[in-house]
């Protein structure tokens, strides 16, 4: 069995991510996702908000019964951590972690990353503006890692913090922007901001 482990700290998710779950669900046999507190971020909202968003992406998306799911357990801030419980989870599977090219350069700083590629494989989605250089993947490769770089179509360029500044309705699914506005989430967009009256 081959699962796709896909932890985000998206804050919120939006099109890019959908695009990038959907494209795994196609090439893998089961997708865990689930969403993490990344300790060199300030989170604007929640762990479990952020779970809850996510959740609700993947009901939107057209996929094989059973073969996308959330799972809250794997979350924490270390994908070490994460990768421990898919694999007490799923002992006989092959785990493949994804990351996105932006993360690649940071891989081998990462907590204890000899062990992680021990235990997962690594899948890099590529994203506009952050191209790909041989030393990184050689760098991963020191450190016992195998990597491979995503066929997928070019995602939406866009991100969390395009949402947060922009308030843009069309960056994200049309259930996500929902939770967005009825739990009053991301209230210090710069927009949001310039609606503001003056007193």
């Amino acid at each position: 069995m081959r699962i796709a482990l896909f932890g985000t700290s998206a804050d919120p998710p939006h099109w890019g991510h959908y695009e990038i779950l959907q494209w795994l669900s196609r090439h893998y046999d089961h997708v865990a996702v689930w969403a993490s507190d990344n300790p060199y971020k300030a989170h604007q909202s929640t762990l479990d908000d952020r779970a809850a968003m996510l959740q609700l992406m993947i009901h939107e998306i057209a996929a094989a019964a059973g073969t996308l799911a959330l799972h809250t357990e794997l979350s924490h801030s270390r994908s070490l951590v994460s990768a421990q419980r898919a694999r007490a989870h799923w002992p006989t599977a092959a785990l493949t972690l994804v990351v996105g090219s932006d993360l690649v350069p940071q891989l081998p700083r990462w907590y204890q990353a000899a062990e992680l590629f021990q235990l997962v494989q690594i899948l890099i989605i590529p994203r506009p503006r952050y191209d790909l250089s041989d030393d990184d993947l050689q760098a991963i490769r020191r450190h016992g890692g195998q990597a491979a770089i995503a066929d997928i179509p070019e995602t939406f360029d866009i991100s969390s913090s395009h949402y947060r500044r922009t308030d843009d309705p069309d960056a994200l699914p049309a259930a996500v922007k929902t939770y967005i506005d009825q739990h009053h989430l991301y209230p210090c967009t710069e927009s949001s901001k310039e609606k503001q009256p003056i007193s």
